[in-house]
């Protein structure tokens, strides 16, 4: 994987687990289309557990995303071409 789908993979693990950490526990939770379509999906969204469980799973995401970023950083140049094979691969 080269160093730039690298650096998107860890901005987007990093981005959705921010805005999954975050976003349950804000106004804009409650206030979203499906939200005004099914009235009882109010009542599970606003639930304290599923807050918490979606909050969790943007640790987890975050976690990922903060992990595979030691990694890309503390690389030595030259890794990306050991992993393909080499240069000469096509």
């Amino acid at each position: 994987m080269t160093t730039v789908v690298r650096v998107i993979y860890v901005a987007y693990f990093l981005e959705v687990g921010l805005a999954l950490v975050v976003m349950p526990w804000s106004d804009l939770w409650l206030r979203n289309y499906f939200v005004e379509a099914w009235p009882w999906l109010a009542r599970v969204a606003g639930d304290p557990y599923v807050k918490g469980a979606v909050s969790g799973l943007g640790l987890v995401n975050l976690a990922l995303g903060i992990s595979d970023l030691t990694r890309l950083v503390g690389r030595r140049p030259g890794e990306d071409a050991l992993e393909t094979g080499g240069p000469d691969r096509a």
